[in-house]
């Protein structure tokens, strides 16, 4: 099953990955955040590694991390994909009490979602029909967003999937139904017009309904409940079709509901995302950056209305700007339309105007809190400067901070714009001290009338990796890693030679393990399509085995591994004898002048012929391994 999807498909699912040379892939980890991409997936050996958290592992192992499952959940997800029937052992194939709860609500959700679109043909869904016609969504749209209708009824999708299997206890924790006064279940989601969420690889995890009818006491729109499989702060809607748009262009543009999302991939915006009933946060970035790469083109255009609660909306997504590498900027829409409004209003190409005419972000945000204040006189001026110059000090680049501090100067009609260029240049290193000693960073956090007061305690960093440490800056570290690197991903140029390579030869702990675990697995002469598999498993702990995962997957140092193969033989097994040398040495010089004869000569012995494989080693190479 590990081989049975390439990993590099699995992955490229949820983040965007790019050549690192070596036939090797690289990305922003989806483990832990991270500014420069440090993931690394080696397709050919089916292994992924993170050289900044240590994760590492298969394509099991990345599925079972990433989603959150078990290891049968895991399996269950691949086998879906590469379209294998799995046979369950003691007694057979019972989806209810054998498939993993994870696959369980996600089939339940597929066939939900089938069950939805089917219904808006029927005659009751002429109003849903109608709501989607008047906002310009044909049938065609309807298709292609996979918008549904859920009948009037208590019990029509719960009777229909029982009827597939599904127990009411499912569906309760699906969040497709819900828990009636009696104890049984009835549907969640009546008489509205549907759209089913899907995570970043396509999977319905929840749906969106919006109210239709007058009678309908309940609100405008009605979202899935935070259930196992989907949190709200965790997905945007429409990443599954704008994602490879986004890492195409690198730029997502954010809306506000799911019509502007159909609106702006139908006039030719595709990167249209849009969050699920929650403001834009920590965990949306999260999964944006890992599609954008942080590059410095990327951009990130947050739409608002124009009206008042908008512009809140909008400096609340300044307040994450800087955790973008990406420029962030801002679409205010005429006359407080939304994308779908305008679309029907001016047609598709005003959509795609909005988004072109865009303002970025920092000098939205600057020209909303300097208007709060009278510039008319010195006091508001000076209230204004107090204001905006901490935004100006929030940004990172120190070019673009000079260009914004000299236009507050010019905004707030304060003629020596040197002067405000100083105060955001204090306020900035105030900030960055801050952000040293663990306090508040963030645009406006730096103090008004003095540098930073001290801050007790830390906080804690991420985990170090566990195990011994590693000098590579020892030239024996870095040629025995090499050669590992070499045993693990060419073990043909290195075999048999590398197999007569004793424990000994290798000064690292971490990298004796991995030796071990070679000689273990069968020796690098015993390689074939489980080999890395085998080393893995023979593994005596986590550590050693992310080891191997991590030298399996990094790149060997050398652009022609057959020609610098021969290379690290000769250099491990050189620095291997010199070592010998200088404890030989220094066995002769505790002797002294009245050692035993025969057990000096022996000790001369040794290191005369040591002495003259060094010096074959140094002339000859490979050749006299």
């Amino acid at each position: 099953m590990r081989d049975a999807v390439p990993i590099d498909a699995v992955v490229s699912e949820y983040l965007q990955l790019r050549n690192a040379g070596g036939g090797n892939l690289k990305g922003l980890c989806p483990f832990h955040d991270e500014k420069s991409p440090s993931f690394h997936v080696s397709p050919s050996k089916g292994l992924y590694h993170c050289f900044g958290c240590q994760e590492g592992g298969d394509t099991l192992d990345f599925v079972m991390k990433v989603d959150h499952l078990s290891f049968s959940e895991a399996v269950e997800r691949l086998a879906a994909v590469a379209g294998i029937t799995l046979r369950y052992e003691e007694g057979g194939y019972t989806p209810g009490r054998q498939q993993g709860e994870r696959i369980r609500l996600i089939e339940a959700h597929k066939v939900a979602a089938q069950f939805y679109v089917e219904q808006l043909g029927g005659a009751e869904a002429e109003i849903g029909r109608k709501f989607l016609a008047e906002r310009g969504f044909d049938q065609a749209a309807a298709e292609h967003f996979g918008v549904g209708y859920a009948p009037a009824g208590w019990d029509h999708l719960v009777r229909f999937l029982r009827g597939k299997g599904f127990t009411d206890r499912e569906l309760i924790v699906s969040g497709l139904a819900s828990e009636s006064r009696r104890g049984g279940a009835i549907d969640r989601f009546r008489g509205r017009l549907i759209w089913p969420i899907r995570d970043i690889t396509g999977e319905v995890i929840g749906f969106g309904a919006r109210k239709l009818r007058e009678d309908d006491q309940g609100p405008k729109y009605l979202n899935t409940p935070e259930t196992p499989i989907y949190k709200k702060s965790q997905v945007l809607y429409g990443i599954d079709l704008a994602k490879k748009e986004i890492a195409r262009t690198s730029r997502a543009v954010v809306v506000e509901g799911y019509t502007d999302v159909m609106a702006c991939h139908l006039a030719g915006v595709t990167t249209a995302i849009a969050t699920c009933g929650t403001a834009f946060g920590g965990d949306h970035i999260k999964i944006l950056r890992r599609l954008l790469m942080d590059n410095s083109n990327a951009e990130v255009v947050f739409t608002f209305d124009g009206d008042a609660a908008g512009q809140k909306a909008a400096l609340r997504a300044f307040e994450d700007d800087q955790k973008f590498a990406a420029e962030t900027s801002i679409a205010i829409t005429p006359g407080g339309m939304d994308p779908c409004d305008l679309r029907l209003a001016e047609g598709d190409a005003a959509v795609q105007r909005l988004v072109d005419t865009r303002t970025p972000l920092f000098a939205f945000a600057l020209r909303s809190v300097v208007a709060r204040y009278n510039l008319d006189t010195a006091e508001g001026r000076a209230s204004a400067l107090e204001a905006g110059a901490p935004i100006v000090a929030g940004i990172k680049n120190a070019a673009i901070q000079h260009e914004y501090a000299v236009q507050l100067a010019g905004m707030l009609g304060i003629l020596d714009s040197q002067f405000v260029v100083r105060r955001v240049a204090q306020l900035a290193r105030w900030q960055r001290e801050r952000r040293q000693s663990g306090g508040p960073s963030g645009p406006g956090q730096g103090p008004r009338n003095g540098p930073p007061q001290g801050h007790q305690g830390a906080p804690a960093g991420p985990p170090v990796p566990s195990g011994p440490r590693l000098d590579l800056r020892s030239p024996a570290h870095r040629v025995e890693r090499e050669l590992l690197k070499l045993a693990l991903q060419h073990p043909g140029l290195v075999s048999p030679v590398f197999d007569a390579y004793g424990e000994d030869e290798f000064t690292a702990p971490p990298y004796v393990a991995v030796r071990r675990a070679i000689t273990e697995a069968g020796g690098a002469e015993s390689a074939d399509a489980g080999y890395l598999a085998r080393v893995r498993d023979v593994a005596p702990d986590d550590t050693v085995r992310s080891m191997v995962t991590e030298l399996a997957v990094e790149a060997v140092m050398h652009k022609a591994p057959d020609i610098y193969a021969g290379e690290v033989l000769v250099r491990v097994r050189l620095l291997a004898v010199d070592r010998r040398v200088a404890e030989v040495r220094a066995s002769l010089a505790r002797l002294g002048p009245r050692a035993d004869e025969a057990q000096l000569s022996a000790v001369q012995g040794e290191l005369w012929a040591l002495q003259q494989y060094g010096q074959r080693l140094r002339e000859q190479g490979a050749a006299a391994l």
